[in-house]
């Protein structure tokens, strides 16, 4: 492993066991996801910032592989005191966002930047991506602190492709509850006139039209709100799959702040 000087300041470190079970279970089932991981033999993941415990990290190799069984994974954490032997087949060592020099395919970075201020998220981003294989992608995302809302945004090595958003419809009134959860890149534009705003907006009027499929589920409710939603010129990416989950992934041009032009 290269070594490098960490990219990063310490934050709180604050895990939990299968907190990020709904990002893990949307990765291993997104086709650009898996196009970035079977691009190679061997390809390599990245945990950064994985905490004070490992959990989350040795969650997301075993997920990973159910889908890529050679991917290697390695965790990364700028506080070396967080940095716990090896185990599982996943590595761990002090690493930011130079992410110790590696190459990866795929690199997880949740609940990193939301403790960083917004004008320090491109230079993070660019960092990252610089060190990407051909072909990666970085997850970068929030969640609640036991996993119940979850957005994140995949990047390639040219920016920002896409925002996903995931919740358990158990602990969720409607989808702009999940607004403070958004990332940073994100959150501070959730207000009138800014292109996020108008589409949880957009969301929650779908989901309040979409009541009379109330009676069979919330995923049923959630399934009608995304026909509406594309009704009312919402481009999305997918659809309303199989899942636990309630989730809906758009382009970025659907979401990104202002002033923005498409790469």
């Amino acid at each position: 492993m290269t070594r490098t000087r960490p990219e990063g300041v310490i934050t709180r470190g604050t895990t939990g066991i299968n907190r990020l079970r709904r990002v893990d279970r949307w990765m291993i089932h997104d086709p650009g996801i898996l196009a970035a991981l079977r691009a190679a033999d061997e390809p390599l993941a990245i945990d950064l910032g994985y905490g004070a415990r490992p959990d989350t990290a040795l969650e997301l190799a075993a997920r990973l592989r159910t889908v890529a069984p050679t991917c290697r994974l390695v965790g990364l954490e700028i506080d070396p005191e967080r940095v716990v032997p090896d185990r599982d087949g996943v590595r761990f060592a002090v690493g930011g966002f130079e992410l110790a020099g590696l190459r990866p395919n795929l690199v997880r970075a949740f609940n990193v930047l939301r403790q960083y201020d917004e004008s320090e998220v491109a230079a993070s981003w660019a960092r990252m991506q610089r060190q990407l294989a051909p072909g990666g992608l970085i997850v970068e995302g929030t969640c609640d602190e036991i996993g119940r809302r979850c957005c994140w945004i995949v990047l390639d090595a040219d920016g920002p492709r896409s925002l996903t958003l995931a919740w358990d419809p158990r602990h969720s009134e409607r989808p702009s509850d999940l607004a403070e959860r958004l990332p940073k890149a994100l959150i501070h534009h959730n207000v009138p006139g800014e292109r996020v705003h108008a589409f949880l907006e957009t969301a929650d009027r779908c989901w309040d039209m979409a009541a009379s499929h109330a009676a069979f589920g919330p995923r049923s409710r959630w399934a009608r709100t995304v026909e509406l939603l594309r009704d009312n010129g919402i481009e999305m990416l997918d659809g309303p799959r199989r899942s636990r989950d309630l989730l809906v992934t758009v382009p970025w041009a659907v979401v990104a702040p202002e002033p923005y032009s498409q790469p």
